[in-house]
């Protein structure tokens, strides 16, 4: 199991002698790919396979592959997928086929986990960088496609990442760039953000959001430990928290800081994307290695890694297609 509370990005298609160096002496739990190191089906299956043989274990490989704005891997090699909240509207057949197709496709290039699906709640002040993301604007209606998209995932082989925990969909700003503030009471919290969370609290993996409840903290959620407490006890969640991007700007100070904030909390693991090798030394540094408790629930994770059930691919586009769900 790896040494250090991480998920590491990197600059390129092409691992780098001083990026595979430094993995080696860190030992990242995983990593996380992004558009700028995707190029072809060849390429991107070499470098994850040389991610894994530079911490010498089967470390997963993750990805944001939603579909709509946020999708790492696109046309000509791979689909160009629909949105989310576009494809619900097709039914929960259009979201299963939607999430296991693009797992085949993740899979196939060594990609084992994405972050997906995303279970906040879609509502008329959502923040358009998130809305067209989510699933339905009700609790009962991501729950059910929610988990559809879930299953359909780790039917392929790969494993979900679900988000934000414990809700971003009252978020009014980006958090990419500022921090949400959140009003709501935590009575109206519970019935309705927390719902989806609660009902998926089975699945393996989270994310948390950037955003401050003022119920419930000051802090932003991923360095919350009273809302760290909420995830683990009131939602039920013991699967592996990971947190956010810590380079978003929702958090403050340095990101050996937000790394370290992000730990104490509570997270499992930290998520730093787009650090220089030298500021990833520094995050490894102040985060530490994974505590007991965080390796046990990332082994049940991994544990649900599995090979892909058999599918007929083209039969699975063309319903797809019949059902309007696959982008032109």
């Amino acid at each position: 199991m790896a040494g250090a509370t991480i998920l590491g990005g990197i600059a390129g298609p092409e691992l780098s002698r001083a990026e595979r160096d430094f993995f080696r002496a860190a030992d990242p739990w995983g990593f996380i790919l992004f558009a700028r190191n995707v190029d072809t089906p060849d390429r991107l299956r070499r470098l994850t396979a040389e991610l894994r043989e530079a911490v010498g274990r089967n470390a997963p490989v993750l990805v944001d592959q939603e579909g709509g704005r946020v999708q790492r891997m696109r046309a000509p090699h791979w689909t160009d997928w629909p949105a989310p909240l576009d494809q619900a509207g097709r039914g929960e057949r259009a979201v299963w086929l939607h999430h296991h197709l693009l797992a085949q496709e993740l899979r196939a290039v060594g990609i084992d986990a994405d972050c997906a699906p995303v279970l906040d709640i879609a509502r008329d002040e959502t923040h358009p960088f998130l809305k067209n993301r989510c699933l339905g604007s009700d609790a009962e209606t991501v729950i059910r496609l929610g988990r559809a998209a879930a299953q359909a995932m780790l039917a392929a082989g790969v494993l979900p990442v679900v988000k934000h925990m414990p809700g971003h969909g009252r978020a009014r700003v980006d958090s990419h760039k500022d921090l949400p503030v959140v009003e709501a009471s935590l009575d109206e919290l519970r019935a309705s953000d927390f719902a989806p969370f609660r009902a998926l609290a089975d699945l393996p993996m989270a994310m948390t959001a950037h955003i401050r409840f003022t119920a419930i903290d000051d802090a932003p959620a991923t360095a919350s430990a009273p809302v760290i407490e909420m995830i683990r006890r009131e939602i039920g969640f013991d699967g592996l928290l990971m947190s956010d991007d810590i380079g978003m700007q929702a958090l403050s100070g340095s990101p050996a800081e937000r790394a370290a904030a992000a730990i104490a909390a509570g997270c499992d693991l930290v998520l730093s994307c787009n650090e220089t090798l030298a500021q990833m030394d520094e995050i490894v540094a102040a985060a530490g290695a994974m505590s007991p408790r965080a390796a046990l629930r990332a082994e049940a994770a991994l544990a649900l890694r599995r090979a892909p059930v058999q599918q007929d691919t083209a039969a699975l586009r063309a319903e797809l297609a019949a059902l309007g769900g696959l982008a032109a």
